[in-house]
């Protein structure tokens, strides 16, 4: 090469694209995903019942002890609304709580908009949408987690056992809070024992629990308790039923049948 002038190779590297480290992920304690019902079966007061009551979960100071207590005293969060197969609606993309002030963010941002009701129920839509969620993240928990509370069972696309198996094969842990209460404009697809379908359809992962809510002034409590438990790995208290905690077989297939036995009662896919 002569002075002044460049090699071809030389040129190249100039216009050659920089080729960037991939970026590590962000190590927390726990990634959780809040995956909320808001199918018509529920009132418009419980749904802000039910938001009201994570908010206030969320900054509690024993969710935010729980938090800090951890190895590294940090969560990632996101919360989703669902109801239909492909009805997902974002309420709070990945955050991450590292303090009481990070808390009390997230629970404004909770609260900042309203619930709105979507047709039908497809649990197995919600932990598809929610596995998702935290396969493609930017951070690397030590517990992966799925909080999941509906008050009816599946009735639209795959049956539930399947998203829950596919999910609990990655690791994840799926925690449920059944809602026994009826306070919406359908009740003709629900069941009475919903915390059963919970235990034997929809929890599962290592140590899934689940807690039955049955009555809208126990959501609060009931949703404070679970997160505690979430974020703090600690082993349920021996009420809170385990996963696939009963012997005897159960139709898991209940709320699809339902669907087919009852939907000439409704002229649109109300639930």
């Amino acid at each position: 090469m002569r002075h002044g002038h460049l090699t071809l190779t030389a040129v190249a590297a100039m216009f050659s694209p920089v080729c960037l480290a991939p970026a590590l992920a962000e190590p927390v304690d726990v990634e959780l995903v809040l995956a909320v019902d808001v199918s018509l079966s529920m009132s418009p007061g419980e749904l802000q019942i039910q938001r009201e009551g994570y908010a206030a979960a969320i900054n509690h100071p024993a969710v935010v002890s729980a938090i800090l207590d951890g190895g590294h005293g940090r969560i990632a969060v996101t919360m989703f609304e669902w109801a239909g197969e492909a009805s997902q609606r974002e309420i709070l993309p990945w955050t991450v709580i590292a303090s009481q002030a990070d808390a009390d963010a997230v629970s404004a941002a909770v609260l900042a908009t309203p619930s709105i009701g979507m047709r039908r129920t497809s649990i197995s839509g919600a932990l598809s949408h929610a596995t998702n969620l935290i396969e493609t993240n930017a951070f690397d928990g030590v517990r992966r987690v799925i909080d999941v509370s509906g008050d009816g069972p599946n009735n639209q696309g795959s049956p539930v056992t399947e998203q829950r198996d596919k999910a609990a094969a990655l690791g994840i842990v799926i925690n449920g809070l059944p809602l026994m209460t009826n306070g919406g404009l359908t009740s003709s697809f629900s069941i009475e024992n919903l915390d059963e379908y919970y235990t034997n359809c929809v929890i599962g992962g290592p140590g899934g629990v689940m807690i039955p809510v049955n009555d809208w002034d126990q959501f609060p409590e009931a949703i404070r308790r679970k997160l505690v438990l979430e974020i703090g790995g600690y082993h349920p208290p021996a009420r809170i039923l385990p996963a696939q905690f009963s012997s005897e077989p159960y139709d898991c297939l209940i709320g699809e049948k339902l669907w087919q036995q009852r939907r000439w009662q409704w002229d649109l896919d109300d639930r």
